[in-house]
């Protein structure tokens, strides 16, 4: 160890490769790095590949399907022996690129009974359906929705469904719940409330997709004079700490989010094994109540 210290010797790593036909890299492909709602599962995920003897290797594709597909076959040329991909919605061709290269691949964020694919995640649809029909249930009848762009966003777009789920429920026409799509960013979220309160001022109840958008909502209603919930309600999914250092506090879908990146690092080693059969696993979402949400 005295020579390897004054040597600076380390191992060669394709070298290495070669030998194991193995890299020990999962490589993760992620919509951003500009906010905290993948951070916390990513550094859990991180954290237990550590322990299992593997690197990660992170790229971000800034919400584009383009960008996105190009990292993953960057990845799998550096030599990737998995990837850790964020919901399903992607290019067909790249789930067969991978199939062809023998290259397990890992869905997170999202579960869906219905897909095929290995995934460890959380309904979106349902564990949004949850607060809508507790938004419902404080009398709130004129409810909006911010949201993130839902055309290539599964997860997105099953928070939409789960609100209008929840209307349908409950004896509302879904179709008339106002939708504002826009890219994250607190900016955004404020740019987005004031879009709904244009053309929709008699709403109550804002839902906003992730506590981002909320947060932004929060301050543009704050800017507008109303008072949060007296006069609106704002709520958000995700439960980062943002949304507990809110003022007023968010109420939000609490997501467990390094639960899901340790599972989601075991059950990658497995598939790397090859231990057998692999089963998708839904992890629970519960909601937070703080004091975002009042009664009409």
């Amino acid at each position: 160890m005295e020579a390897v210290r004054e040597l600076g010797y380390a191992p060669n790593f394709s070298a290495r490769a070669l030998a194991a036909k193995q890299t020990n890299t999962v490589g993760a492909v992620i919509p951003t790095m500009e906010n905290a709602v993948f951070a916390r599962g990513l550094q859990a995920f991180q954290e237990e590949l550590g322990r299992l003897g593997k690197t990660l290797l992170v790229a971000s594709s800034a919400y584009s399907a383009a960008l996105e597909e190009e990292q993953v076959r960057a990845l799998v040329a550096g030599g990737a022996d998995a990837l850790f991909l964020i919901g399903y919605d992607r290019n067909p061709a790249v789930y067969d690129f991978l199939e062809k290269r023998g290259v397990p691949t890992l869905i997170t964020w999202s579960y869906k009974a219905t897909e095929d694919r290995i995934a460890v995640g959380f309904d979106n649809r349902e564990g949004m359906a949850k607060l809508a029909r507790l938004v419902l249930g404080q009398g709130h009848r004129n409810i909006a929705c911010i949201t993130a762009p839902v055309a290539s966003n599964d997860r997105a777009r099953g928070r939409v469904h789960g609100i209008q789920d929840a209307m349908r429920e409950a004896g509302f026409d879904p179709a008339s719940l106002p939708i504002v799509e826009t890219p994250y960013g607190i900016e955004n979220g404020e740019t987005a409330f004031r879009e709904v309160m244009a053309v929709a001022d008699q709403t109550t109840a804002i839902m906003c997709a992730n506590d981002v958008l909320a947060v932004g909502a929060l301050r543009a209603a704050r800017e507008a004079g109303l008072r949060v919930p007296n006069d609106i309600s704002i709520t958000g999914f995700d439960d980062i700490e943002l949304a507990r250092l809110a003022d007023p506090a968010l109420t939000t879908v609490h997501v467990p989010h390094r639960e899901m990146g340790r599972r989601a690092a075991s059950m990658i080693t497995k598939m790397l094994r090859g231990d057998g059969s692999m089963e998708s696993v839904e992890l629970p979402t519960d909601i937070q109540i703080r004091q975002t949400l009042g009664s009409v």
